[in-house]
């Protein structure tokens, strides 16, 4: 691997490794804070403002309700025998419509009559499944207690019943009084709260039985006891009354976060509920658009660095083999052309020579008009060569006032071309006269770089003995 390679592969795994850390330490920091926020401030603070909106949705049907029980004249009507069926069903009117309420009823213990709103219901009886709740509730000996069941006198609609015992003055059990509200209007209430918070709250009775859920169905068929994951913690819930709890436990590879309370006014247990993953949702999602966008900068970043390394290695490669004052190829350059060539000519049997210049006279050039103008006829030399030389050519400055061309072909090719050369610098050169003496060689099995410029070397020398602008 390149040391070009190993850079950008380091870059990237620093920048990749640096953004996935900083990124993940970010979720597990936020994670945490999350988490420590919903159970010391978020959920108790829900819980605290649903059992005081639950309170008071239901305290008026349980302070009507006791009322119910304790009127008198609702107890001098069944001391007095039940004989007035409008009296009655005028009070029950009376209060429902005075309180909105979805039902109001009286159950006489003396005469077994079912009184509502529409006068006699019917007449209840220990084998009737309906009125289990009348039996159970007398002998609890409970002053009142809530029941959510079918509402026989409104099309067995789904409705809470807030029960309560009625007593005569010298506490002998007289019936049950109290009224219905229609559970839809109670879910509707938790099914808002779910919007508000974004999180599940039920109620369940002291049997763990869900009696308020905004899931209508689950209403009466679903226990916390016998449900996935939260039923090992049913018993610590059901049993704890006086202090305020929060749990959590795990279900279906989800964790959940409660915070319960129970509610002595109407003996049911609140919960609120929190998907850990769903109150997390915001993080994961922060997190993936941080590594979404930290990968675009870092393939950005890693693109530009190697756009800029390519840039600066070939202008660096350029540099290497390029003379500075010149423009044209310099030693390194030329050696690595002269092995390629070596190659072709062993293979294919390809020749090729070389050509040696060197300026008559430069130093009087330098001497009489300046270093400054030295150097624009060496960049006139080159300029004038490369534009003469073919695609195929090379030229390079050898040293000082010496160029040196590599092409393909034999030494009378070669001769060619110097003399097209020498005409073409000759005739440019009408302010400062240029001229040059060339040596020739060509490429012979076995030779290196040094031995062909040595001989084509010792030609030029022998041509600027004899004259100046004469082949050898």
């Amino acid at each position: 691997m390149s040391i070009k390679s190993k850079l950008i592969v380091t870059l990237s795994v620093i920048l990749v490794s640096a953004f996935l850390t900083t990124s993940f330490i970010n979720y597990a920091i936020t994670r945490r804070a999350i988490r420590s926020e919903l159970i010391q401030s978020s959920l108790p603070l829900t819980r605290k403002n649903i059992y005081s909106e639950i309170q008071g949705f239901m305290m008026r049907p349980l302070l009507v309700s006791s009322s119910m029980a304790n009127d008198t004249f609702l107890r001098n009507w069944i001391t007095g025998g039940e004989k007035d069926l409008d009296a009655i069903t005028k009070y029950l009117q009376k209060i429902k419509k005075k309180y909105g309420f979805f039902t109001t009823f009286f159950v006489s213990k003396t005469t077994d009559l079912y009184y509502t709103q529409n006068g006699i219901l019917k007449e209840i009886g220990p084998r009737n499944p309906h009125d289990i709740w009348y039996y159970a509730f007398q002998r609890s000996g409970k002053e009142f207690d809530l029941d959510v069941d079918n509402n026989e006198a409104e099309n067995n609609t789904l409705t809470i019943f807030i029960n309560f015992r009625v007593d005569d003055a010298k506490g002998r059990f007289l019936g049950v009084a109290g009224v219905g509200v229609n559970i839809e209007n109670a879910a509707k209430m938790l099914r808002e709260f779910k919007r508000k918070y974004n999180r599940k709250i039920f109620l369940v009775d002291e049997d763990g039985l869900v009696q308020l859920h905004h899931d209508k169905h689950l209403i009466e068929k679903h226990s916390i006891a016998k449900a996935g994951g939260i039923s090992e913690l049913a018993p610590q819930i059901l049993h704890e009354k006086d202090d305020i709890l929060s749990l959590e436990y795990n279900w279906n590879d989800t964790h959940y976060l409660l915070s319960t309370q129970y509610i002595p006014e109407l003996q049911w247990h609140l919960i609120v509920e929190q998907s850990e993953d769903e109150a997390l949702a915001s993080a994961r999602e922060n997190l993936v658009r941080t590594i979404i966008i930290g990968l675009c900068a870092s393939t950005l970043i890693i693109v530009l660095c190697i756009f800029t390394v390519n840039h600066y290695q070939k202008r660096l490669e350029r540099l290497a083999q390029t003379d500075p004052l010149t423009g044209v190829a310099n030693r390194r350059a030329l050696e690595s052309y002269f092995q390629q060539a070596a190659y072709k000519a062993k293979r294919y049997a390809a020749p090729f020579s070389t050509i040696i210049l060197d300026l008559n006279k430069f130093k009087e050039v330098n001497d009489q008009y300046g270093h400054l103008k030295g150097d624009e006829v060496l960049k006139y030399v080159a300029t004038t060569l490369s534009n003469t030389l073919r695609p195929t050519d090379i030229l390079a400055r050898w040293g000082g006032d010496e160029f040196i061309i590599f092409l393909d072909g034999t030494l009378d090719d070669a001769h060619v071309l110097a003399q097209r050369t020498l005409l073409a610098v000759t005739e440019s050169s009408d302010e400062c006269p240029i001229s040059f003496s060339y040596g020739l060689a060509q490429y012979r099995d076995g030779d290196d770089l040094e031995s062909i410029t040595k001989r084509a070397d010792t030609e030029l020398y022998q041509a600027k003995d004899r004259s100046r602008s004469k082949t050898v």
